[in-house]
């Protein structure tokens, strides 16, 4: 199927983006992006040259994606939320050979609000809490919010609440979907494959 463009949207030569996918209102995709199937990309999104966004990610309004991030399948962007590319910025410096790449992983939930430090890895399925700062990688399927952010606990794929110590050893259903997960250490995973 299609791709849906809404008129304000500006879609530089090159850009690649794959079927299923809308953009609305006056977001501008670089021309060097590549979007995968099934994207939505919300009012004021703007996507970077250097930016891989993976199938089915959904980025709500005021969302920026800049150079050197790359979001896997299934990624949730709240909106708002904030990523950045440069360390240590400044006006009157350039520092475009010194971004620092930034990976969400697969089926990961960035809340509304929350800011993203360049040059670090959010794991599988993590869920980042609205408002949180995240300066350094979270664990998959890890619960993280405040500023700066801290480990509250442990999510589902499907986005629920596990109950569980931070650390330990353990096996826990999902109360919605009935997928089972074993914590060993401070490393969460699903059983059911």
């Amino acid at each position: 199927m299609a791709v849906t463009i809404h008129p304000t949207a500006v879609i530089d030569e090159g850009a690649q983006i794959g079927d299923n996918s809308r953009i609305w209102h006056f977001a501008h995709v670089c021309g060097g992006a590549q979007i995968g199937t099934g994207v939505s990309l919300g009012q004021n999104v703007f996507i970077g040259n250097k930016v891989v966004i993976g199938d089915l990610c959904k980025i709500q309004n005021n969302v920026s994606v800049y150079d050197n991030v790359t979001l896997e399948e299934g990624v949730f962007c709240g909106p708002s939320m904030v990523f950045t590319n440069v360390y240590n910025p400044r006006s009157l410096i350039e520092r475009k050979s010194e971004y620092r790449d930034t990976l969400v992983k697969r089926g990961a939930t960035l809340g509304a609000n929350s800011t993203i430090v360049c040059g670090i890895t959010i794991g599988e399925y993590a869920f980042i809490g609205a408002g949180a700062l995240i300066n350094k990688d979270v664990p998959a399927y890890a619960l993280v919010v405040g500023v700066p952010a801290k480990q509250i606990g442990w999510m589902s794929e499907f986005g629920e609440q596990l109950n569980l110590p931070l650390i330990g050893i353990g096996e826990v259903v999902c109360p919605r979907s009935g997928s089972r997960y074993m914590l060993s250490g401070n490393i969460l995973k699903k059983l059911d494959e």
